[in-house]
């Protein structure tokens, strides 16, 4: 398996780092520590149209959506979130829990390594961390296109990927569901989504949220040669100390070793194609 390094691109608001990944084999590996940033005007120059409608874009991704998030829905597997202090001295605080389907179809959690905490100047619990673990994660799945506003930006190589670059804007705000506002990548090749930057947005502010992270990039990785996972998320972002300092934590959540449970999947994957190979740490 390889990993290749890519830079995200930063739309409207949003300044993110990114990359995107694609696997050969039935897992991820992880990431290594160098990324890069580079910003893109919030109006793109000289967009042009692609070779094949926009609007017939989204449909083939959505489509896609629609069968990875069902294959998703069918496979276990386990995953770690750490958060640590960018500061000196740093500490961090991890835990590691495996996600997976019960007979009855839900999927549940249970916890593999109990949390560790080294951290110096925060404090966090797996209450806090769970809310992280519970992102939406196939937020442009066809039933749910209805929802927002997409607009075509252009093209983007992210390696030995060409991928088209989509804004996502809710079109009206929910009282208590999240909605997707970013940008997501689309391979040209599959229709597959392989990135996406932002954050999730709803009507009412939940409370109770000790984590201060908010935009998130997410990395696919192709899972047995036949489906785009969400595999690995970043965000970076800062706690106000007393004394009026602001301390920069960084959050990794990474999910690893998918098992496919015993069920079968009707709908047909996209074909595997070469697979990006970095992500930043």
């Amino acid at each position: 398996m390889k990993i290749l390094h890519i830079a995200i691109a930063l739309f409207s608001l949003f300044a993110t780092v990114s990359g995107a990944a694609r696997a050969q084999s039935s897992g991820p590996v992880a990431p290594p520590p160098k990324y890069e940033v580079k910003r893109v005007p919030a109006q793109p120059v000289d967009v042009k149209a692609p070779p094949i409608p926009a609007e017939e874009i989204i449909r083939r991704f959505a489509t896609n959506e629609d069968v990875m998030k069902k294959a998703f829905d069918q496979f276990s597997y386990n995953q770690t979130i750490r958060i640590k202090e960018m500061s000196d001295p740093a500490g961090e605080f991890s835990v590691t829990g495996e996600m997976f389907i019960k007979s009855d179809g839900q999927r549940y959690d249970r916890i593999v390594k109990q949390p560790v905490s080294t951290l110096k100047q925060t404090s966090f619990t797996l209450e806090d961390v769970k809310t992280v673990a519970n992102l939406p994660l196939f937020a442009l799945t066809t039933d749910q296109l209805t929802n927002y506003n997409l607009k075509y930006e252009g093209t983007e190589k992210l390696d030995e990927l060409n991928t088209y670059i989509f804004r996502v804007q809710p079109k009206q705000l929910m009282r208590n569901r999240p909605l997707f506002d970013g940008v997501v990548w689309v391979d040209q090749q599959e229709f597959a989504i392989v990135k996406s930057s932002g954050k999730f947005v709803r009507e009412v502010v939940t409370q109770g949220n000790g984590l201060p992270f908010s935009m998130f990039d997410t990395y696919r990785e192709n899972i047995s040669g036949k489906y785009w996972f969400p595999t690995y998320t970043v965000s970076d972002d800062f706690v106000s100390e007393p004394n009026g300092q602001n301390l920069p934590l960084h959050l990794v959540v990474r999910s690893t070793d998918f098992q496919p449970n015993p069920v079968a999947i009707t709908a047909p994957p996209a074909p595997a194609t070469t697979a990006p190979t970095q992500k930043p740490n």
